[in-house]
């Protein structure tokens, strides 16, 4: 199978993991500008093997006193009030290279560009994406800052509880916009490990999605799940902070 046949199945995903089938993302483009680094890195006999739509979670992370394989339904409650459905604070996404602070880049992606590079969108009121990736001595990270912007906050939560009640292993982020959930998963591929943090937050009509992932191709092991977590978080914390700080109806 090649990279860019691998089933999009991940906390993104809104079907169970024996039904997920080979899909296209919302936006092709965006799928195109992501595998062009990893297909330089295919050429060393690595290929990158997850990402914000390819997350299986192993349980790495969990809030304390949360069971196995049970998910937070307590963040991802619908709202109860008529008002809540109705509400709509943001029009439009922030810049999303601009989301996270220049030191953020520098600590959790070695080596790369700190302006990162915005993916193509078809529609950048709704929905834009930066990233950010380097290959630094043996050691590889990826950085993703995702925003989209729905109708409403009942079309967010709606969108927020479909990618999070069925994914069991991570939990509630406290204190992250309206409701947030992180999840950390290894994966395995010809013996190299590639371990992946992400976190969706829920901001009134706007969503977050932060990805973050490392490997490393000398030692073939995968940063520790603490590290991935934490600094998912921390992106995710930044990414929210610019949303509020940005343009709203």
């Amino acid at each position: 199978m090649t990279l860019a046949s691998r089933p999009l199945c991940g906390l993104l995903r809104t079907v169970p993991h024996e039904k997920c089938a080979v899909r296209s993302l919302p936006l092709p483009l965006a799928l195109s500008a992501r595998l062009a680094p990893v297909a330089v890195l295919a050429t060393a006999g690595w290929a990158l093997s997850s990402g914000p739509f390819a997350a299986t979670p192993t349980a790495e992370h969990r809030p304390t006193g949360q069971a196995p394989g049970t998910a937070n339904t307590q963040s991802a409650a619908a709202p109860t009030t008529s008002a809540a459905t109705a509400t709509k604070t943001y029009s439009s996404s922030p810049a999303p290279c601009a989301a996270v602070a220049t030191e953020t880049v520098k600590s959790l992606v070695p080596g790369a560009k700190t302006d990162g590079k915005e993916i193509p969108s078809t529609d950048t009121k709704v929905r834009r994406t930066c990233s950010w990736n380097a290959l630094k001595g043996y050691d590889y990270r990826w950085l993703d800052v995702s925003y989209e912007i729905t109708g409403s906050d009942a079309a967010a939560q709606k969108s927020y509880t479909a990618r999070t009640t069925d994914k069991s292993g991570g939990g509630a982020v406290p204190g992250l916009g309206d409701s947030a959930y992180s999840v950390v998963n290894l994966t395995t591929q010809d013996k190299q490990e590639t371990r992946e943090g992400v976190v969706l937050a829920r901001v009134s009509n706007a969503l977050v999605v932060v990805t973050y992932n490392g490997s490393n191709f000398e030692t073939k092991k995968a940063p520790g799940a603490d590290e991935i977590n934490k600094g998912a978080i921390k992106a995710a914390r930044e990414a929210v902070t610019a949303l509020k700080g940005g343009q709203k109806n």
